[in-house]
């Protein structure tokens, strides 16, 4: 006669899907691949498996079934990893299919407490840690191979168009939050007048520069107009024109 009563298996596989459902919610909530039914399914079978060695006496058998449990979730996770160009889509879905089995290995162990601990912990990675994700993702990161750079900005215009061309230069500066560090004009025999703007910054200037050019790009008169970074800093004598 088994030592598990009928009681005692509702018990732990009702905390087991509940903690598993609990999970899926937040999934669903979130339009993700594995959502309230996968979650719960996945604590469900988890828990019921581990009951089985529970419900024979066999307790050595649990240790097995939940290590076998562990490697037959690896499956079912790698089945929701989806691979989108140059990106991994899924691995969140696959370790949050992960806990939901290891949640329902405690609850069918009898941990019923661990188990909604796990819960809370789980839910606590989705629901706190996602925005501190992404409020690290904002926090401008200096990458050593471009800290203190100088770049410059080459253009090309029309002689009546210089004023107008400074203004929007040096406004466009502002708005993509670049500070210039030096702007030098030639006027050419043709009538037209040759501007380079020198930017330092610690940072990747590339799209902010990009966006400078796209903002000159729209005036008239601008006859040539390009970027690119300066690789060591010169002296003042040998600025390019």
């Amino acid at each position: 006669m088994a030592h598990l009563s009928t009681l005692d298996f509702l018990t732990r596989l009702a905390v087991g899907v509940g903690c598993g459902a609990l999970i899926g919610v937040e999934r669903q909530w979130r339009a993700r691949m594995a959502g309230l039914r996968t979650n719960a399914l996945v604590a469900a079978g988890a828990t019921l498996f581990v009951l089985y060695s529970e419900a024979v006496m066999d307790t050595g058998s649990a240790t097995r079934v939940a290590s076998y449990v562990v490697s037959g979730i690896g499956f079912l996770g790698g089945g929701v990893i989806l691979r989108d160009g140059a990106s991994v889509r899924g691995l969140n879905t696959a370790a949050t299919l992960w806990c939901s089995a290891a949640i329902g290995v405690l609850a069918a162990s009898g941990n019923l407490e661990f188990a909604l601990l796990g819960t809370v912990a789980v839910l606590a990675v989705h629901l706190v840690l996602r925005p501190a994700g992404r409020l690290i993702d904002r926090v401008p990161q200096d990458d050593p191979d471009i800290e203190g750079v100088r770049a410059s900005i080459h253009l090309r215009c029309d002689r009546k168009a210089e004023p107008q061309v400074r203004a929007v230069l040096l406004q466009a500066f502002g708005t993509s939050g670049l500070t210039p560090t030096g702007l030098r004009a030639r006027r050419e025999e043709d009538g037209t007048t040759r501007l380079r703007a020198t930017i330092a910054t610690s940072g990747d200037p590339a799209r902010a520069l990009e966006q400078v050019i796209t903002r000159l790009s729209l005036e008239p008169g601008i006859r040539d107009l390009y970027w690119h970074l300066i690789a060591e800093p010169q002296e003042p004598g040998d600025e390019e024109d």
